[in-house]
């Protein structure tokens, strides 16, 4: 990084070139980048704090509640209609919580859609860690073809449209929208053949962005990265492709059956569900997707900044693949890359160690991550790289 390039990204993050305050009162927060649980807005986190002793001045905490009492009926009806608000949803398509996170809608949605006897095949693109374990548990209920892949080429690209080769009949087109491991991201809708329902993966983006539910069967994501803590899944689903689901499956596996019983066929996971709507009403609140499209775009473009004027740090996706929730990148060596981590920490920069899989760093941008901590990061990226460079 040139000084003229690391004085300017200096002086667009903060005034001063040093790092974040070192040593933090005990107690204070720190950033949190973790790919999940993620971060959650302070002010949801305080809601949480007062309703977990005395939820809506009931007398009882969240943690206690009933799945059939009152204030749980409420919570849930709201949580439902403020998701389809935010996600602009309309009524047949049915919104579904779940449990078992993303790694159980890997079997889930094979399980439902392809056809007992394994005769079905299902069109899979392959883009990374997560896309490649629902290939591997789709392959137990059928034939997966995989449209396209950058496998080979370690997962650093989204393949693009004209890249994609469907096969003649399939049951569903799968694909994850953003792939958390490697920092790449889909900017585009694959289109699947006519008639063919598109399911996504969207665990790591959902609600980050604008998206057309209409283009969409099914679409699924764990809550712990942009939709409140671990422990609930949503499923987006059409009402036709729910109907198609098989019926000779567990009762409970079946979509259908929570389509039927507003998600609480047994002992739902109350409080996920819970800050689950709270997030909905905070998405809301702060302005919806299109506010947090320009906001995470805003958030990324700084720490990418700095990556695209350094000779020092390697980003690991090409540029027009990149990610706005997850980045990441290398130091020269292993040995900084650690010292990088081990720092920032220091400086309240928290959760930066990149998957086991890949190595380096990973800086996840999900939408309660505030502008502050972008330009922290951005600002102690020039630092160390001014000091070790």
């Amino acid at each position: 990084m040139s000084s003229t390039a690391r004085a300017a990204t200096a002086a667009s993050v903060s005034p001063s070139t040093s790092a974040p305050a070192v040593n933090r009162p005990a107690g204070e927060r720190v950033f949190n980048f973790s790919a999940g649980p993620g971060c959650m807005p302070e002010e949801v986190l305080r809601q949480i704090q007062e309703e977990v002793w005395n939820c809506r001045n009931s007398g009882v905490g969240i943690l206690e509640h009933s799945h059939r009492a009152a204030v749980y009926d409420r919570i849930l009806a709201e949580a439902f209609e403020d998701c389809r608000e935010v996600g602009s949803i309309p009524r047949n398509y049915h919104v579904l919580f779940l449990t078992g996170g993303s790694t159980q809608q890997n079997f889930m949605v094979p399980m439902n859609f392809l056809p007992a006897d394994k005769s079905g095949t299902a069109d899979y693109l392959n883009t990374g860690y997560w896309a490649a374990r629902s290939i591997e548990d789709a392959h137990i209920f059928g034939t997966i073809h995989q449209a396209s892949s950058s496998k080979d080429a370690g997962y650093t690209f989204i393949p693009s449209a004209a890249e994609t080769k469907y096969s003649a009949k399939p049951a569903y087109v799968h694909y994850t929208s953003n792939n958390t491991l490697y920092g790449t991201q889909f900017h585009y809708t694959p289109q699947p053949p006519a008639g063919v329902p598109l399911v996504c993966d969207m665990c790591s983006d959902i609600f980050s962005r604008p998206f057309d539910v209409t283009k969409y069967g099914l679409v699924y994501a764990s809550a712990q990265k942009n939709l409140g803590p671990a422990g609930a899944t949503m499923v987006i689903a059409s009402d036709e492709l729910v109907r198609r689901g098989r019926t000779d499956i567990a009762h409970m596996l079946q979509y259908r059956t929570f389509a039927d019983s507003e998600s609480r066929p047994n002992t739902p996971p109350v409080f996920p569900i819970y800050a689950m709507g709270l997030m909905f009403k905070w998405i809301r609140k702060q302005g919806g997707v299109k506010h947090f499209e320009k906001f995470n775009a805003e958030k990324a473009g700084i720490v990418y900044n700095v990556l695209d004027s350094s000779k020092f740090y390697k980003g690991h996706a090409r540029a027009d693949s990149r990610s706005l929730m997850n980045l990441t990148f290398r130091c020269p060596t292993p040995k900084l890359d650690d010292l990088f981590c081990t720092e920032a920490a220091t400086n309240g920069l928290d959760c930066l160690k990149g998957h086991r899989a890949t190595g380096g760093m990973r800086v996840s941008l999900y939408n309660a991550m505030p502008m502050a901590g972008a330009r922290a990061l951005a600002q102690f990226m020039v630092e160390f790289e001014r000091k070790n460079g």
